[in-house]
């Protein structure tokens, strides 16, 4: 699938960006196709959060372009990523836990009634599309009515990823989502980012588990000092090179010569 265009919905191109003397990025490109489940990974340090502020609109890049549809853009603001239909659904989830379900899914987007000062929330709608909503990826919730903080993780992120998805997003930038999770509650994650990519968004998932991204991933692109070292799709690279990749490959072979030569010079 591709963007309206018949290119990809959302794009870096050949980005930069540098702190003081730091170069966090140098020359990096990604694409984002709707449909599909693009992995950025690395390890740290590798570039991946400095990458996820440029795309979210958090910060601009120093060099290169954003594109959405081809026409490039310029985000000054989260907002303004949001406004183009670029959602992101950070590892500190934007919720308030001692508010209800539903209250966390419509915040800042309440739906009323009435106009004017008679205007007022509308709960019953509020409660109906969340649990609507929520059934649509496979989260049968009883009562919309309990703290989201009675949710485990896993189904706080696909609240999270639920709710983007509901108000038109077209790329949702997952970061990090499952790196604090439990081996159940990651695979709930990861199930509904596949269900958002089959109702046509761009799923850029943000991730230092290889076996995480490996499990759904369509493309995959690995970050390392700031540059792209692997931009492969699926088939085209297997697990162990994709784990070689993201553990330095040459470098960490030469440091395991290295410490067998320092064994070796100390009788070990």
């Amino acid at each position: 699938m591709t963007g309206e265009n018949g290119g990809p919905v959302f794009e870096a191109r050949d980005v930069s960006k540098s702190y003081g003397t730091v170069r966090a990025l140098d020359g990096v490109s990604l694409r984002v196709c709707p449909g599909q489940v693009t992995c950025l990974l690395g390890d740290n340090g590798a570039g991946k959060s400095s990458l996820i502020k440029l795309l979210s609109g958090v910060t601009p890049p120093d060099t290169g372009t954003l594109a959405v549809d081809g026409v490039p853009v310029a985000f000054s603001s989260p907002k303004d990523a949001l406004a183009k239909g670029i959602a992101t659904v950070f590892q500190d989830l934007a919720m308030v836990p001692v508010l209800p379900v539903y209250r966390n899914f419509f915040m800042g987007r309440e739906p009323v009634r009435g106009r004017g000062p008679f205007a007022r929330f509308d709960k019953r709608t509020a409660r109906s599309v969340t649990r609507e909503q929520l059934e649509s990826i496979g989260i049968r919730l009883a009562d919309p009515e309990r703290p989201i903080s009675t949710l485990s993780g896993g189904e706080r992120q696909s609240v999270a990823v639920a709710r983007a998805v509901y108000f038109g997003a077209r790329v949702l930038l997952l970061d990090e989502p499952t790196s604090a999770l439990g081996v159940r509650q990651a695979e709930t994650v990861l199930r509904y980012a596949v269900r958002a990519k089959k109702q046509g968004v761009g799923v850029v998932l943000i991730t230092h588990n290889a076996q995480h991204a490996w499990a759904v991933g369509d493309r995959f692109v690995v970050l390392k000092r700031g540059e792209v070292a692997v931009d492969a799709d699926a088939g085209r690279i297997t697990l162990d090179e994709l784990v070689r990749q993201m553990a330095g490959g040459a470098d960490v072979a030469r440091m395991q010569r290295d410490l067998r030569d320092l064994r070796e010079d100390h009788g070990g």
